[in-house]
């Protein structure tokens, strides 16, 4: 990158990881599952990440959702080092950070609705904008006539959908979907990444996908791939 391409980068940061890696100490061995990792996604990109089960995705992912530590390395969310965030970083999750798991995580005796507000709920957002701001999201992942649906009266498909509403709902600078389409037939799959790109588009949200899902994976904007915990991107264009 050249001075000024550089510097525009850094503005529009969302995730600046660099050389994180991550060791589990185990009474035989030490398991290295993360070696050296950098990654740069800037607001607006879409990028998944592929690989086979067990090289480390879910483990980034938890990584980049300050949901678990990595043994070495440096992690900048929104431009704010993460390690310094201590008793605070519960609540700049909440607020900067969406998550959409291969398992929707829907409370079931809430509605698509109720379910949707909780992170407004969590960070006392007002009732009033709250609940504006869950139909909204739900109109905008079609589902405007399921507000008021429970889980269990929900497709696979639309309880993913709700998934994402709720990962949007604090308008979090990144979303992080691990296997979002994990147990989704192809046709609902499908839906479901026009669904996120679409998001990304009108929104100018960033999503990053742990998946095994080649089709998806071809629809995103970068596609990296994780073998033998070592990241590499398919275009140098964010892993510089």
């Amino acid at each position: 990158m050249g001075e000024s391409q550089t510097a525009m980068a850094h503005d529009t940061l969302v995730i600046e990881a660099t050389r994180i890696s991550k060791t589990y100490q185990t009474s035989a061995h030490d398991l290295e599952i993360l070696r050296q990792v950098d990654l740069q996604v800037s607001r607006g990109q879409t990028v998944a990440i592929t690989g086979a089960s067990g090289v480390g995705k879910s483990t980034l992912l938890h990584i980049l959702g300050t949901l678990d530590r990595a043994t070495e390395g440096r992690l900048m969310i929104a431009g704010v080092d993460v390690a310094t965030l201590e008793d605070r970083l519960a609540t700049f999750r909440n607020e900067h950070i969406g998550f959409v798991f291969q398992h929707h995580n829907l409370l079931p005796e809430f509605t698509a609705l109720e379910n949707v507000l909780m992170p407004g709920l969590i960070a006392s957002v007002a009732e009033g904008p709250a609940v504006e701001r869950g139909e909204h999201l739900l109109e905008r992942v079609g589902l405007a006539d399921r507000l008021h649906h429970r889980p269990g009266e929900l497709s696979g498909g639309e309880c993913q959908r709700v998934a994402i509403a709720r990962a949007l709902m604090m308008s979090p600078r990144v979303v992080l979907a691990d296997e979002p389409s994990g147990n989704l037939d192809p046709g609902t799959s499908e839906r479901l990444h026009h669904v996120i790109t679409d998001l990304a588009a009108a929104e100018g949200q960033t999503f990053v996908v742990m998946t095994h899902d080649r089709d998806l994976a071809a629809g995103m904007g970068q596609h990296g791939h994780i073998e033998a915990g070592i990241l590499q991107f398919e275009s140098e264009e964010i892993a510089c």
